[in-house]
């Protein structure tokens, strides 16, 4: 039985969302506001209603390259081309960064405690956000090989990509006040950013090149 995903890419894939995932942007910074103000259990209930959208957007974003890779090779070639502009973009922007969190720990919208809520909120933080599915359609092209069935890529692609995401929610919720004092250091974050910006630029040049 061949593999869906070949190692070398995953072994690129993985660190490269880890990365980026595990920068403090929304979703991250609400887990760690939650975790701190309501309890890492209830702060599963935002998680889960995130880690659905983060999947639908994701689902989309690879089913839409699949589509397009299918009917419209060429126009596929040109989306490599500009998706791998788009990631070194946003792998430029991160390293010019001046190390501040996505949006401050007080700006986070209150959503109160009860279930629906905060799994609504965690839901509308993963897919009311343009970048979040320009940064999916143009990092998922390069994991995705024509000549094999696109099911069981998607799986295996939506898999890691759950899980990491819930690790990285997971480490925020609970991390609380000590993850806030290494985050207040805007050295440790623009750090976390040059890694996650060195990844993307990295993977954008295999897209447009490869």
């Amino acid at each position: 039985m061949s593999q869906v995903i070949d190692l070398p890419s995953l072994a690129i894939f993985i660190p490269t969302f880890f990365f980026v995932s595990a920068t403090p942007g929304m979703c991250m910074t609400l887990s760690m506001t939650l975790g701190m103000t309501l309890g890492v259990r209830r702060t599963f209930w935002m998680m889960w209603g995130e880690l659905v959208g983060v999947a639908l957007v994701s689902a989309a974003a690879v089913i839409g390259v699949a589509s397009v890779m299918l009917h419209h090779p060429l126009l596929f070639q040109l989306l490599k081309y500009l998706g791998g502009g788009y990631l070194g973009y946003l792998g430029w922007q991160l390293w010019c960064s001046r190390g501040k969190m996505a949006i401050s720990a007080r700006a986070v919208a209150r959503v109160g405690d009860n279930r629906l809520g905060l799994a609504l909120q965690g839901f509308v933080t993963a897919i009311a956000n343009p970048k979040g599915w320009a940064f999916m359609i143009s990092l998922l092209p390069p994991f995705i090989n024509q000549e094999s069935a696109l099911a069981p890529q998607l799986i295996t692609l939506l898999v890691m990509i759950v899980l990491i995401e819930f690790c990285c929610l997971v480490i925020y919720a609970g991390g609380g006040k000590t993850l806030r004092s290494f985050l207040d250091t805007s050295g440790n974050v623009r750090l976390l950013n040059r890694i996650a910006g060195s990844l993307m630029v990295g993977v954008g040049l295999w897209l447009a090149l490869g």
